[in-house]
């Protein structure tokens, strides 16, 4: 369980960062929202969605002309249903481009509830309808979902082991129940392996971790930990990210210790990593994919306890990261990651921080072998037209970023970014329907649908496809 404010700590732990020099940066929006950000999510026309703390309102920020975030503007669209405010529930984007949420553990206040109300977003329409909860579940609160490389959105009942799939067509769900699952849902965060399985490391049958096969619909033990992952007290934990070498990066949450673990997804095996530094450990919060390979974190002393810190996880050391202001005063759990198309990393810290929105730019670039490739796409478009991009590598290798159980906000989708050679205004093309949902796909070819927007500027141009941010080479095109 988390609380909708922190609790008290001594904030001496991060004087330090004041004399220490950084080449990664954080820079804050020039247009800070007029409201308290939280989940942010990635819309498949490149606005970025972002709901208002504990509140039914969300609001969308779209780049500058130039395709930059940090000077982008906002714009609020359409309310969720009256009497629905979720905080900390699940969310993914689906495969059609729509956003689809999940419960929440409060709902508008500062009592725990975990409601059992959900809804879904479709960002053509701007509208929202609401979701009837799967069969019996009277709680779903701050569940962890994922979408499976079929494209299916499933989603955790936190009090149970039963997890339901829904029909994306139909807007109803299926419920599997139990099918080998060691212990309930609850606290557990979901990760998505190249192999189609899902990882979980769980909460109550600790050290133990299962895997999720999509295909036989069973879950199985993938072996301990080695080190403890889970809060004993709260059974909070920290957040798992899929980096490009194939391995699974777990932090722990504890008392005056994070432990991490590295889950080796050709070998089926855990080993046992660094503690996080300074005795500080993540009982829920986020960390993030960079484009150097390199995962971001955002860590505490201990759930509710105060003092942030960030680091970046390079594969085998800890290294420092700088500070934003207001860390002294905030919780990891506060705290949500998304990955941009620029390859930057978007923060938001439910208005604890001023400026409360800030984007993150690591040192360093991805390898070329990790960036999609584009084999077919048509080289005249028309706006308003629907076309086909083929390629490799469209779901990039991660689902990028990630949260202890809830907020889930993975960008494993491509995006098809078109750039005019004689202005160098940036524009995206929403895209939908891409044929597979899996992470590192290698070869294997894949293609994803998009309409060039009515207001893409005509003549020559170059379009690349973008995933977590890494961008394909461009092509030549000329939007008519």
């Amino acid at each position: 369980m988390k609380l909708s404010r922190t609790l008290g700590l001594e904030l001496a732990v991060l004087l330090a960062f004041a004399s220490v020099s950084f080449s990664q940066t954080w820079t804050a929006l020039k247009n800070q929202p007029i409201f308290s950000a939280n989940d942010a999510l990635l819309l498949t026309d490149g606005r970025v969605i972002v709901q208002a703390t504990n509140s039914s309102d969300w609001w969308t920020l779209t780049p500058d002309d130039t395709g930059s975030y940090v000077k982008g503007t906002w714009t609020q669209v359409a309310s969720l249903q009256s009497g629905y405010s979720p905080l900390y529930h699940a969310a993914a984007i689906l495969p059609d481009g729509r956003l689809v949420i999940e419960g929440g553990e409060f709902n508008g206040n500062n009592v725990q509830v975990l409601t059992n109300q959900g809804a879904i977003y479709d960002p053509v329409k701007n509208e929202w309808t609401p979701l009837t909860p799967p069969a019996g579940w009277t709680q779903i609160g701050d569940a962890q979902s994922v979408i499976l490389r079929n494209g299916t959105f499933m989603l955790a009942d936190p009090v149970d082991t039963d997890v339901a799939f829904l029909n994306a067509k139909t807007l109803q769900y299926t419920v599997l129940a139990g099918h080998g699952k060691a212990d309930r849902n609850d606290e557990e965060g979901w990760t998505l392996l190249p192999d189609g399985e899902v990882l979980t490391v769980d909460a109550i049958d600790a050290p133990n971790s299962e895997l999720f096969n999509p295909k036989t619909r069973t879950w199985s033990s993938a072996g301990s930990t080695i080190v403890s992952l889970e809060d004993p007290n709260s059974q909070e934990i920290g957040p798992m990210v899929l980096q490009p070498d194939g391995v699974v990066f777990a932090t722990g949450a504890g008392i005056h210790v994070g432990h991490t673990s590295n889950y080796n997804t050709a070998t089926g095996e855990w080993a046992a990593g660094p503690d996080i530094p300074d005795g500080l450990d993540i009982a829920d919060g986020p960390a993030s994919l960079l484009p150097n390979g390199h995962v971001l974190i955002m860590a505490s002393p201990g759930i509710d306890n105060i003092g942030v810190q960030f680091f970046e996880w390079t594969g085998t050391e800890f290294i420092d990261a700088p500070n934003i202001a207001g860390a002294f005063e905030m919780s990891s759990f506060v705290g949500n990651m998304l990955v941009l198309p620029t390859g930057q990393v978007l923060l938001t810290t439910q208005g604890q921080t001023f400026p409360e929105v800030l984007v993150y730019t690591a040192k360093g670039t991805f390898k070329p072998e990790w960036a999609p490739t584009i084999t077919s796409v048509p080289t005249t478009l028309t706006r308003g037209t629907l076309y086909v991009v083929k390629g490799t590598q469209f779901n990039g290798l991660s689902q990028g970023a990630a949260y202890g159980d809830d907020t889930q906000s993975a960008t494993n989708y491509a995006l098809v970014r078109i750039t005019n050679n004689a202005t160098k205004h940036v524009f995206y093309a929403r895209t939908v329907n891409p044929s597979t949902m899996a992470v590192a796909t290698g070869t294997l070819p894949v293609s994803t649908h998009f309409t060039v927007s009515a207001r893409t500027e005509t003549g020559a141009s170059t379009l690349v496809v973008v995933t977590n941010g890494i961008p394909s080479k461009a092509v030549a095109v000329t939007v008519q």
